[in-house]
């Protein structure tokens, strides 16, 4: 069994953050969804 997950902060937040997010219609959608639900982290 190999190990996968090799964790890169840099990384992580250019394909998950907030402004990526924001910069496609579909991640605004997915922004919106977690403020309805009071989410208290909207992303990373």
């Amino acid at each position: 069994m190999s190990t996968t997950y090799q964790p890169r902060k840099k990384k992580r937040v250019r394909t998950h953050g907030f402004l990526k997010r924001m910069s496609t219609p579909g991640g605004k959608k997915i922004i919106s969804r977690r403020r309805r639900k009071k989410r208290k982290k909207l992303s990373v």
